[in-house]
């Protein structure tokens, strides 16, 4: 059980795989404000879903070990992966990126409700810069710093293979530049890219960044991001990743 921001650096360190350290993922303390609503939530649920067990731990990446599409996200929803397990499995938000997915060939189905409904990504892989439910979906600076082992281990368990990462919203994007930094000792350009809807930065010995507004329904009800934005940006990953 990791409880202490040195603990998670250690143990992160330590995953020779990522089942492992999906495991230390999920056995992950280390932030009580994140612990305390994360099983909060967990133990009150959502009306529509009190006859489910909810997961209510850290949520792990999911997908194949050899992708060469990264998609980073910023944490997990509280009645979406913190309930299901799955990262955007049983949420809104889930809903829109599995559609759009489905439609570039990176996933079996367009749908995703559970951990178990047969759900497989090709060539893909999708974590979180923060892995549990945050309260108003904010987590703190010092959360993200915090969490930071786990996505910089996860990057370097996939570094051979991935050639983009895709990056839904700021917040994501701003995750990168340390995760890079920490990954593959290159320094972000100066100044700073800004995030923006379809921006590529491309830097020699790193992954392509494709920016994305992220698939929240703040974004999809009010048409900021449209499904065919979506299949935009999934086009030109592929593109960049030469599948």
């Amino acid at each position: 059980m990791t409880r202490t921001p040195e603990e998670v650096s250690v143990a992160a360190a330590r995953a020779a795989s990522l089942p492992v350290l999906d495991a230390g993922i999920a056995d992950c303390f280390a932030c009580p404000r994140l612990v305390a609503w994360r099983e909060e939530v967990a133990l009150t649920k959502r009306a529509a879903f009190r006859d489910q067990h909810y997961w209510g731990r850290p949520v792990p990446g999911f997908g194949p070990a050899d992708a060469e599409i990264a998609i980073l996200g910023l944490a997990p929803a509280a009645h979406g992966g913190n309930r299901t397990g799955r990262i955007f499995t049983g949420d809104r938000s889930g809903d829109v990126l599995f559609a759009a997915l489905h439609r570039a060939g990176l996933a079996n189905q367009p749908t995703s409700v559970s951990a178990g409904d047969g759900l497989a990504l090709t060539h893909l892989r999708i974590f979180a810069a923060v892995r549990c439910a945050p309260p108003d979906n904010k987590p703190l600076p010092s959360e993200r710093d915090t969490c930071a082992p786990w996505l910089h281990r996860e990057l370097e368990l996939i570094r051979p293979t991935v050639r983009v990462v895709v990056a839904l919203g700021a917040f994501a994007w701003q995750a990168w530049w340390p995760a890079m930094t920490h990954v593959y000792g290159v320094k972000p350009p100066v100044p700073r890219p800004k995030f923006g809807h379809g921006r590529l930065i491309s830097q020699p010995g790193v992954p392509d960044l494709l920016g994305c507004f992220h698939v929240s329904q703040q974004n999809t009800f009010t048409g900021k991001l449209t499904p065919a934005m979506l299949d935009d940006v999934f086009a030109e990953a592929k593109r960049l990743a030469q599948i």
